[in-house]
């Protein structure tokens, strides 16, 4: 009886260790967001971890969507820190069910950054100038019907 629930004790251990390896090290999903970085900081009661966010501007004068995302890495946190205030590019990977916080407080973990010397282009059409019509003259204003 003993010897079975050692076994089964050792079985749980296993598989949550498997189920923790194969949530960090699978990605759902990869891509890069672009924008600039509104904060980095190191989280967390017992296990620190980086957690940032990105204000992503789609064209001049819009209202920012936020992009948030985790860091594991100290190296790249410090790459992130070097660059803020200019527009960066962030490559990442989503790892979703990844059981605790305890790696991240998102599912996004950046891997890379990049600055981005260029600015965003507008997409919206371009506006006409007005049309100046010329004024008429007041003499041919004011003068009588024939």
């Amino acid at each position: 009886m003993l010897r079975s629930f050692f076994i089964f004790i050792g079985v749980v251990l296993l598989g949550a260790v498997a189920w923790v390896w194969l949530t960090l090290n699978w990605s759902y999903s990869d891509g890069e967001r672009a924008g600039y970085i509104q904060k980095l900081s190191r989280k967390g009661w017992l296990c620190k971890t980086w957690e940032g966010e990105v204000a992503m501007v789609t064209m001049p004068g819009a209202i920012p969507d936020r992009f948030e995302f985790s860091v594991r890495e100290e190296t790249i946190a410090n790459k992130i820190n070097a660059l803020a205030g200019q527009r960066v590019v962030l490559s990442y990977e989503q790892h979703k069910f990844v059981p605790t916080n305890c790696f991240g407080e998102t599912e996004y973990f950046v891997t890379d950054v990049r600055a981005v010397n260029e600015q965003p282009v507008s997409t919206a059409p371009p506006v006409a100038p007005p049309l100046n019509t010329p004024a008429a003259p007041a003499a041919t204003l004011n003068a009588p019907a024939k």
